[in-house]
């Protein structure tokens, strides 16, 4: 049966995708409100998905999050492959992720990432230069941006692996504010050493206070520190 849902899970994926695929082209031509528009689109992609394939999302706030007080600096755990879609599915603003160019390779797939997400290549230096130039270009146009600070799955055990600094130095240096958020149950709902795991179920993500970067002055490494103390205080919290 496991192999049978994830199977009709894939398929809705797919055909889903493809009924939208025409509107993701036709607004790929209008720039910003046209990344905007697409967004909305593949939000309401992943609200129908997770209905189809039985996934119960629960937003979970520990203060009021007000959209337009962005653009924020949202930033998440990375545990699951379920990451992304949960991300469309629960996150109340747009915001813009930062991912693998790799991803960007995948047929027809890789389209829609590329319309959505800044790619880079993280053996290239150049690459992740002109990420961040993109992810700051991104804030200045009143949208927010997203980054998995551990980089990759995290595979330790333990609540969370070492941040990265990229977020913070854009936080830094953009003066805007950090969103926390904490994914609860993405790995059980799809681990990442199993492609075959996918399960129907209920998932909860939670909303930390926004950190007010300016508190922070140019001290990069602090505000690292802190939003890593929270979002790991939240996991071992509701876990």
């Amino acid at each position: 049966m496991r192999y049978l849902y994830v199977i009709y899970a894939l398929l809705t994926f797919v055909i889903g995708f493809l009924i939208r695929l025409p509107f993701i082209l036709l607004f790929s031509l209008d720039g910003v409100r046209g990344r905007k528009a697409i967004w909305k689109l593949v939000q309401l992609w992943s609200i129908e998905w997770f209905f189809l394939i039985g996934i119960r999302s629960r937003r979970i706030f520990e203060a009021p999050l007000d959209p337009k007080k962005g653009p924020y600096i949202v930033v998440a755990n990375h545990i699951s492959y379920m990451d992304i879609p949960i991300l469309f599915r629960t996150l109340p603003f747009y915001a813009r992720p930062l991912a693998k160019f790799e991803l960007g390779k995948i047929p027809l797939f890789g389209f829609l990432y590329k319309q959505l997400a800044v790619t880079i290549d993280r053996s290239s230096g150049k690459s992740k230069l002109a990420g961040v130039h993109k992810l700051k270009d991104t804030i200045n146009e009143g949208g927010s941006i997203l980054i998995f600070p551990e980089g990759t799955f995290n595979e330790t055990g333990a609540p969370l692996k070492s941040f990265y600094d990229g977020a913070f130095r854009v936080a830094i240096e953009t003066q805007a504010p950090i969103l926390p958020v904490v994914f609860l149950d993405a790995l059980s709902l799809w681990h990442y050493k199993s492609f075959w795991s996918l399960k129907p179920g209920i998932n909860r993500t939670v909303f930390l206070p926004v950190i007010d970067t300016a508190k922070y002055g140019k001290d990069m490494h602090q505000l690292k520190e802190d939003t890593f103390k929270s979002m790991e205080q939240a996991i071992l919290q509701y876990k």
